[in-house]
């Protein structure tokens, strides 16, 4: 410093002791200082006060000394003092400098900055407020400096500033919001303990409200949650806990659209405090904010389905997320449906609801609505949010049925999640069957895939969705959508739906596919595109058929009508070209309707063939039943056609048999044991009103080798009675009763061709076979 340079009105002696080393004397230049400001406040001397400081700044505090570095901090610190209550005149200058001297290098000179400015903003107090960002912003990077002493001086600097901003109404909390958006975001421990310290103190002053500007600071805020350190965890709980709190009483002028996307992104984070926290403030926004939320449903689900499959390590973030999903479920109404004006056949997507809701600013923005992405680095699945005024709320399908489908597509995701999945899909297809109905097309093949899932829980809820979609009304369309493929065996004109009015023509074997379509007005036009695509897996997985095929197919009849059910599937197979799976298909359907408890009623409509219907039913199955030779003569036994039994066992004969056949001659022996069948063995005791059902059970008799089951139906023949044994005199009276007719309305003659006629195809294609495998062998040989 030049020693010549006029710094009046600073004396040389003023100028000498500030620039000295010691600290005793540049303390004894501050109280000179402060005695010669006070005469210049006394003299009302503005010019002279400035010049003072300005001295002091530019010469001292800013010197390249650091002695006056130290010295100038002292002297600023001291005019403070001396201007008193005026000195809020002049605070830009004083408090400027000293700022400067925050960044220094010398720890020593910190430390006096802080000292220097502590005594500032206490003189000051509320007057610097205007200036309280710049303060703040200084005291966020004094908070991690690494000198003890320095950072006491900050935190004795802080919480005096704490004070002010308590018991002050003057605080602008709108020009430090953007500060506070920007400091909360530091990575340094002591920077997020200052911050989350001043949220608290800023959430307790009655006259401010932060709740306002939560969606600013509320993504830092998790970010804060997830520090390392146990302490700035447990503050950032309270702070969070506090807000909550605060929400729960004045919902009603909470932001909670704007808050809805920060919310989705950190309950899909690996910290599990910052998950069960987000999940926890997701659950209480869903049961406050109610339809608000809505348009944010697909990044909601993206985030809580996963939770769903969490096991017990992680069972308080399950339960939560269990609740958020059935609170979000039930917002969906049916006056979220579309009204019922668009042609049934048109599948025109959802309007995207970017269109149809404004864009808002300072939400964390998430990717593609819909997208199954859950890392933080790609963006979350969220609709663009929407302001929490606008009425009514529009539910939009499209990211939501992308959800999940895309969480049901995923053979990694849990047992729970996917039945959840399915509790979505179905309680959608209930809710708003008219929206859902134009994504169909594009559930369908996975919904069918799910068929094949490890856990009867979830196949048991996909057949749920599936047997809503194959009845509901809405959808009922002139064009049920492509059935999946060009190599689908059946024509589609040939797979429609017919009128309800159409009568079955028996006796006409020019429509044998057609006229045992099932006419039923509850079955709808993708009934039979779901019967086609069941028994397509079923052809390609005999796996699926062997192990869950009688389990879903017993379902469905309790979802579905039976008949319906049967009658479809019978006339699908008649057209199978694939002949050995006709026959397995027939085989696995036959023993269903014989042994299982849920077609019992089908099974009483069969036994007596009474009506049109029962007798329409009885010939399209036994046209498909005549894959399986054994099981047509046990459907005719079900329904008591005795001699079309007798018929068809005396052609027998002409037909190859294998052991396989020999095999299922042998099942159906058992079977006749079986209580389904009581009636018919009741029957043996009327010897003469039934001669060609003993005739039929003998010709399986000569059929067996000499087995067990040779045994057992022997044994029970032999129980037959002597019919003149059973003759009573009331009985010889009486006019003889003729046996049991067959049905008048049914051409059994033209059902006898078509066995014979399935039955000569079934013989060509092993034909075909076996000279292929003896033209391999050939070639082996050779």
């Amino acid at each position: 410093m030049n020693p010549e340079k006029d710094f009046a009105p600073l004396t040389p002696n003023i100028v000498r002791a500030l620039n000295d080393k010691l600290y005793e004397k540049r303390k004894v230049a501050a109280l000179e200082i402060e005695k010669l400001v006070r005469e210049f406040v006394a003299q009302n001397n503005t010019v002279q006060i400035k010049h003072v400081i300005q001295t002091l700044s530019q010469e001292f505090a800013l010197s390249q000394h650091p002695h006056s570095r130290k010295g100038g901090l002292i002297g600023l610190a001291a005019c403070s003092i001396a201007l008193g209550k005026d000195s809020g005149l002049y605070l830009k200058e004083l408090i400027e400098p000293v700022l400067t001297c925050f960044n220094d290098a010398d720890s020593r000179l910190r430390y006096y900055a802080c000292e220097a400015l502590y005594n500032i903003v206490k003189v000051a107090r509320g007057a610097v407020l205007p200036h309280f960002n710049v303060l703040f912003d200084g005291l966020s990077k004094l908070a991690a400096d690494p000198d003890p002493n320095v950072k006491s001086g900050s935190e004795l600097l802080d919480r005096l500033l704490k004070d002010i901003v308590t018991e002050s109404s003057k605080f602008d909390l709108v020009s430090f919001i953007p500060l506070l958006r920007e400091r909360i975001y530091s990575n340094s421990q002591y920077a997020r303990q200052f911050i989350i310290s001043w949220i608290l103190v800023l959430e307790s002053v009655p006259d401010i409200n932060l709740l306002d500007y939560l969606p600013e600071i509320l993504d830092g805020l998790f970010q804060i949650l997830g520090d390392n350190g146990k302490e700035i965890r447990k503050m950032c709980e309270v702070v969070l806990g506090e807000f909550l709190k605060e929400i729960k009483k004045n919902p009603s002028s909470v932001k909670f659209a704007e808050m809805a996307n920060i919310l989705v992104i950190h309950c899909q984070t690996t910290d599990d405090l910052i998950q069960l926290t987000a999940m926890c403030w997701m659950r209480e926004f869903i049961q406050l904010a109610g339809r608000v939320m809505l348009p944010y449903s697909s990044g909601i689900l993206t985030a809580v389905l996963p939770c769903l499959a969490y096991d017990d390590r992680k069972k308080s973030i399950k339960e939560v997320a269990n609740v958020c999903n059935q609170s979000l479920m039930k917002l969906v109404t049916p006056e979220d449906d579309e009204p019922d004006e668009p042609r049934p056949g048109q599948r025109q997507a959802d309007p995207a609801p970017d269109d149809a809701l404004p864009k808002q600013e300072g939400t964390a923005s998430g990717g593609p609505d819909g997208s199954c992405d859950s890392s933080f680095s790609s963006g979350i699945s969220v609709f663009t949010a929407a302001s929490t005024e606008r009425a009514p709320v529009t539910l939009h399908l499209d990211g939501i049925v992308q959800v999940l489908n895309c969480h049901l597509s995923d053979t990694a995701i849990g047992m729970m999640t996917r039945i959840a999945v399915l509790k979505w899909l179905y309680h959608l297809y209930i809710k708003t069957p008219r929206k859902m109905f134009r994504h169909t097309d594009s559930l369908f093949p996975i919904l069918l895939q799910t068929l094949s899932d490890e856990s009867d829980e979830v196949i048991l809820k996909d057949l749920e969705v599936l047997a809503e979609i194959a009845s509901s009304p809405a959808g009922q369309t002139d064009d049920p959508g492509p059935l999946d493929g060009p190599d689908f065996r059946a024509s589609h004109s040939e797979l429609q739906v017919p009128t309800p009015g159409r009568a079955g023509l028996l006796n006409t074997s020019g429509t044998k596919g057609l006229e045992c379509s099932p006419s039923t007005p509850t079955m709808n036009s993708y009934f039979y595109k779901f019967m086609i695509n069941l028994l397509k897996r079923f052809s390609s997985e005999r796996k699926l058929l062997e192990v869950r095929g009688p389990f879903i197919i017993r379902q469905l009849c309790l979802l579905l009508n039976a008949e319906n059910i049967f009658h479809s599937m019978a006339d699908i197979l008649l057209r199978e070209e694939d002949l050995k799976f006709a026959s397995t298909m027939v085989h696995a359907l036959n023993t269903i309707l014989l042994t299982s408890t849920e077609l019992f009623q089908l099974r009483n409509q069969l036994k007596d063939l009474k009506t049109l219907e029962s007798q329409n039913l009885f010939c399209c199955l036994y046209r498909s039943w005549c894959h399986n030779p054994v099981t047509t003569v046990s459907l005719c036994f079900l329904t008591q056609n005795y001699r079309h039994a007798y018929d068809l066992i005396q052609k027998f004969g002409d037909l190859e048999v294998t052991v396989d056949f020999l095999a299922e001659v042998d099942k159906l022996v058992q079977l006749i044991e079986c209580p389904i069948f009581t009636y018919l063995r009741l029957q043996l005791l009327d010897v003469k009103n039934n001669p060609y059902l003993i005739k039929a059970l003998y010709g399986l008799l000569m059929l067996l080798p000499q087995s067990s089951a040779f045994q057992l139906l022997s044994h029970r023949l032999q129980c037959v009675p002597n019919p003149e044994l059973l003759q009573t005199e009331d009985s010889l009276k009486a006019a003889p009763k003729s046996q049991k007719a067959d049905s008048p309305s049914i051409d059994y003659a033209e059902l006898l061709q078509h066995f014979e006629k399935v039955q000569n195809k079934h013989l060509e294609v092993r034909h075909q076979r076996s000279g292929r495998a003896d033209h391999l062998d050939r070639r082996v040989v050779l």
